[in-house]
């Protein structure tokens, strides 16, 4: 969820925000994890906690980055699996170590499914500035179709009644939002309402991953239902006034429209900004690529003897941020590639054509940022007419 912007470059651009596998299991079984239910399987080979000798090599090797590329600020996301099964005392031991080390502003986000999140781990957040993201698919029903636990149970509960307490005064400030992900057999409008019954300061809504080998749910060669799904929420979000939310995808798309750089990843061609390490001390590209196949953000790099310097010299990270030319010559000859910039990489895979492909949401992306470009031109004509 970084709101970090990396602007764009021809040189490579350094990180802004490592995600720190702290724990590599979780308690939910939720059927559309890209971690544990797609192509890539390496979780099982890895230890379920980060040891202490690797969370100081972690912080060192982010230390050593800061200070090599100059950075003012860097944003530490504190990831799993689930996060909070490493404990609050490994939690409370990365932050200290990172920020002890680091010779910048480093701020923290913990992603969590929420359902360990209690007054323990939240006092804790409150004591160490640590911001608090989560993910909910909506109300009861919406949710529960995917993001369940082991034995077939209902989340949503114990996900709500950590909200509520996490909305409390005593904690609001570390809520940074809410991670969304999109089910065509939910109703739109009633999943995003569900989630401003909580205010969330942003709402990050996902795309299922899936690419071409295995494409997303629902999908089907010339329609776009991801994005009817996602247009009437985005009417309902840009005529709310005011703003009840922040809504990432649709800022962004709104932002790089405007002629400004996208500050996600998957809208337009500012470079990537994160880099993972994982419990083991493997360093890794964005961990979404696990989507694709086994070994997909696989760098062979290990903070034990690597820099992260050292990873943006790779040529596959090259790619990843190279911007307009590392596109497939389709998405070069379109008129939205500067907004869509591809979408996200993981998205685009082929068996036996790799990433040089659209993505597989191409024809969704298009459909969207049209509706955004004509519902901004309809706005600005408006705006034309009244000062006239």
């Amino acid at each position: 969820m970084s709101t970090i912007p990396a602007a764009p470059s021809d040189r490579a651009s350094p990180f802004r925000q490592f995600i720190i596998k702290l724990h590599s299991r979780c308690n939910l079984a939720c059927d559309h994890c890209y971690v544990y239910e797609m192509a890539d399987q390496r979780w099982r080979r890895r230890p379920r906690s980060m040891s202490r000798a690797t969370l100081t090599l972690v912080a060192g090797r982010i230390a050593e980055h800061v200070r090599a590329n100059r950075l003012g600020e860097v944003e530490v996301i504190i990831h799993g699996g689930e996060p909070l099964l490493a404990g609050a005392k490994a939690i409370s031991s990365l932050v200290r170590q990172v920020r002890e080390a680091v010779p910048a502003v480093v701020r923290a986000t913990v992603q969590t499914n929420a359902t360990l999140l209690d007054r323990t781990f939240l006092d804790l957040f409150r004591e160490l500035d640590v911001r608090v993201g989560l993910s909910l698919d909506g109300d009861e029903a919406a949710n529960d179709r995917h993001r369940l636990l082991p034995n077939g149970k209902s989340t949503y509960r114990a996900v709500r009644a950590a909200l509520d307490l996490l909305c409390a005064d005593r904690y609001r400030h570390l809520f940074c939002g809410v991670l969304c992900t999109v089910d065509l057999a939910n109703d739109p409008i009633r999943s995003y309402e569900a989630l401003l019954d909580f205010a969330p300061p942003a709402v990050d809504f996902l795309l299922p991953h899936g690419n071409w080998t295995t494409p997303p749910p629902g999908m089907r060669p010339g329609e776009s239902p991801y994005a009817r799904w996602l247009m009437p929420v985005f009417d309902r979000w840009y005529s709310a006034s005011p703003r009840e939310t922040g809504v990432r995808l649709f800022e962004e798309i709104i932002n790089v429209l405007l002629g400004g750089h996208s500050r996600v990843e998957g809208i337009g061609l500012s470079p990537p900004a994160m880099v993972v390490v994982e419990t083991d001390g493997a360093i890794e590209r964005a961990d979404f690529l696990a989507a694709a196949f086994e070994g997909a953000a696989a760098t062979g790099l290990h903070v034990a003897r690597d820099s992260f310097d050292d990873v943006l010299r790779l040529p596959e990270m090259r790619a990843d941020q190279g911007g307009l030319a590392a596109l497939c010559t389709t998405c070069q000859a379109c008129s939205l590639n500067t907004v869509c910039g591809g979408g996200l990489r993981a998205h685009r895979y082929r068996a036996g054509h790799g990433f040089d492909n659209p993505s597989v949401y191409c024809g969704d992306l298009y459909a969207l940022i049209t509706h955004v470009r004509q519902v901004l031109a309809d706005d600005l004509s408006g705006l034309r007419q009244v000062t006239r």
